[in-house]
């Protein structure tokens, strides 16, 4: 017999922002043992339900007997199994754990020799004597924050656990699981259902608590229907909402009946800048900012309650009262920073340390100011401006607002510069310089918020790198992947005309004190070399065509991605598959030879497919070279597309590797030129297959 699996585990409120998480590994890890087991077919569409106080899934089609096996045990290899015509104790063993004669066992193959094998038939067990250890195995699998005992139990959870389902179909499928034993009862909301829901059949649980216990089960059902109250109530105010996904998946951990009130606070609140009231909103209260249709904060805001009314007043009152603290509390911060100036908080930046090898967040900002005007001094920005930007981008670490929301970091240094009457570039810089913080986001806005960003960026990589925290695996606690993928995407994204060995050489050169390892520059280039073939992967350019780009060590980072489209297209030219094989073969013959430094000599070329290629390479050349020069990398790579027929006749009418020794070398320097000439945007051979 076959039907709908259903387990559920009733438990105390479990922690919202990790509950997304446990309530799917929860379900696909039954999911696999069934399937591994032969419960249920591989594929089987099952249905993961995760509240704040449950954990649980529903798996149709699953059976109650495992079916019947064919099972193939292999011992010794038939070549040694037998001495003298006699069994040897390897095969007498095996036969003896097969609980068989020896002259029962058949002769299978294991892929490389003949071996004695034992073929029988394994009788299927019931789900019932299984349920409980896959159960068990899929707890222990969890991705769990600490687990805690409760009660005079020895059961250890994530939460107290009071109540266990195990339903296939309308049978109770009975055992223990962290000392519950099973049955078909669970609770319903916390306080808009009373007493025990009882599910009569496993197919009927989400409809079950729906109707009667006032739950919806789902995260999925649960998430979207919050998702549309909240649109509707948004829309209803004539308003739009700030950005909500992350909020919106850890409101959903909250509330098992969810129900959308709009609130509003003063007016008064909105002379604050609207990032901290968004973010104290958010953060600390889970409510929902209200934005106009420009994006301007509203005194406004919807709050998602576990409790449904008619009259939601006091619901609505009391969430605006607790707000009007938290408001205040950002509204008297904004106003004690303001009686100080940013550049007068700089110099406390002594006592703050950035790192005990690397100094304080003083040093840091005098590293940054010099840095920032050197690259802002490259890219014909105003290096004062930039410099000002560097000495001010730290100094909002020290006010009370940034104290409270890290988060702010930058934006309100932004907001203080502007009070204190800094030029606007300026104050962009200072926010700018922490761009992009996350993969994704946006830019700095132009050059000098750029050079800081760099500068910042720079500094981090080179100064942590240096001392030996270096990522490993998935641990990178510095972020010195992210800091290098942002100097990347500026670099590449902006465009910036700049070199990156030359950036990184510049802020090893600002660590007059610090010791930082001697390889640091040549291993962070190539660290951030292997992150630039990373993000054009994420691109979707094929990985030959990258590594045909990324294999040079391009040092200006700007050019990579016009040299990757233009290998791109020049892999669609019916030319490319010949020339890049003929390039492969160049450089393998070159690599058994001492380099080779001359220039190839007219005179001493004999064959005629060789003053061909001579005359094809000296013609082409300068095209490519002006093309290469003025960045027009596809127009040189079709050009070079010209010098097929030249090649391929080359390489099958001359020996290259001659006994004459001065034929020998004029054919091998005829190679390198070519060598170089085709491998000025990329090398090509890498796109040979």
């Amino acid at each position: 017999m076959q039907d709908t699996l259903l387990i559920e585990l009733l438990t105390e409120e479990l922690p919202p922002k990790a509950l997304p998480k446990l309530g799917a590994a929860f379900a696909q890890s039954i999911v696999d043992e069934l399937v591994r087991l032969n419960f249920v077919a591989a594929g089987v569409e099952h249905h993961v339900f995760a509240s704040p106080r449950r954990l649980a899934v529903t798996i149709p089609h699953v059976v109650d007997l495992q079916p019947d096996q064919q099972v193939e045990r292999r011992g010794p290899a038939v070549a040694n199994a037998m001495k003298d015509g006699q069994p040897t104790p390897a095969l007498a063993g095996f036969a003896r754990s097969c609980g068989i004669d020896i002259a029962e066992l058949a002769v299978g193959h294991d892929g490389k020799n003949d071996v004695y094998v034992h073929r029988f038939t394994k009788q299927g067990e019931p789900l019932a004597s299984q349920l409980v250890t896959i159960v068990e195995a899929a707890l222990k699998k969890l991705p769990a924050p600490k687990l805690m005992r409760w009660g005079a139990r020895e059961s250890q959870f994530i939460r107290p656990v009071h109540g266990l389902i195990m339903l296939h179909g309308s049978q109770i499928i009975d055992g223990q699981v962290l000392e519950l034993s099973s049955g078909r009862a669970t609770l319903g909301h916390r306080f808009l259902s009373s007493g025990e829901v009882s599910i009569a059949h496993a197919d009927e649980y989400a409809r079950t608590l729906y109707e009667q216990g006032k739950v919806i089960a789902s995260f999925a059902a649960r998430r979207a229907h919050i998702e549309d109250q909240l649109k509707r109530a948004a829309a209803a105010a004539h308003c739009q909402l700030a950005d909500y996904d992350a909020l919106l998946d850890e409101v959903t951990a909250l509330v098992e009946w969810p129900a959308v009130y709009v609130g509003a606070f003063s007016e008064d609140f909105l002379k604050v800048p609207q990032e901290c009231l968004i973010l104290s909103m958010q953060q600390h209260q889970k409510y929902f900012p209200l934005l106009d249709a420009q994006g301007r904060l509203q005194s406004r805001f919807l709050v998602v309650s576990n409790l449904q009314t008619d009259d939601p007043s006091h619901i609505v009152h009391g969430n605006e009262r607790v707000l009007r603290a938290r408001l205040s509390d950002a509204k008297f911060f904004f106003e004690q920073d303001q009686k100080q100036r940013l550049d007068a908080r700089v110099q406390r930046l002594e006592n703050v340390v950035y790192h005990n090898k690397l100094g304080t967040q003083l040093e840091r900002v005098q590293r940054l100011c010099k840095l920032a005007g050197i690259i802002a001094g490259k890219l014909h920005a105003d290096t004062q401006q930039a410099e000002r930007a560097a000495y001010l981008a730290k100094a909002d670490l020290l006010t009370d607002m940034v104290g409270e929301f890290p988060e702010l970091q930058g934006i309100m240094g932004m907001y203080y510069a502007r009070i204190d009457g800094e030029p606007a570039a300026i104050a962009t810089a200072i926010e700018g310089h922490y761009h992009p913080r996350f993969a994704g986001d946006t830019l700095p806005q132009d050059n000098i918020a750029a050079a800081v960003a760099l500068a910042d960026k720079l500094d981090t990589l080179v100064g942590i790198w240096g001392i030996g925290l270096i990522p490993t695996g998935d641990k990178d606690p510095f972020g010195l992947r992210r800091h290098a993928l942002g100097v990347l995407r500026i670099l590449l994204e902006s465009p910036l005309s700049l070199d990156l060995q030359e950036l990184l050489e510049h802020a090893r050169a600002g660590f007059i004190t610090a010791k930082l390892a001697d390889d640091t520059v040549s291993k962070l280039f190539d660290f951030m070399q292997e992150r630039l073939k990373n993000y054009l992967s994420g691109r979707q350019f094929d990985n030959n065509v990258i590594d045909a780009v990324v294999s040079q060590g391009p040092r200006r980072v700007d050019q990579v991605l016009p040299r990757v489209e233009a290998v791109t297209a020049f892999r669609e030219l019916p030319e490319a598959n010949s020339l890049a094989a003929a390039n492969k073969r160049i450089g393998n013959i070159l690599k058994k030879t001492d380099a080779i430094t001359v220039a190839p000599d007219f005179t001493l070329l004999q064959e005629a497919a060789e003053k061909a290629l001579f005359d094809a390479v000296t013609q082409i050349k300068p095209i490519v070279e002006s093309h290469v020069a003025n960045q027009g990398y596809t127009e040189a790579l079709k050009a070079l597309a010209g010098l097929r027929e030249a090649v391929d006749a080359f390489f099958d009418q001359v020996m290259v590797m001659t006994d004459e020794p001065l034929i020998r070398q004029n054919r091998l320097a005829l190679l390198t030129q070519l060598g170089g000439l085709m491998n000025q945007v990329a090398d090509i051979s890498k796109l040979a297959v």
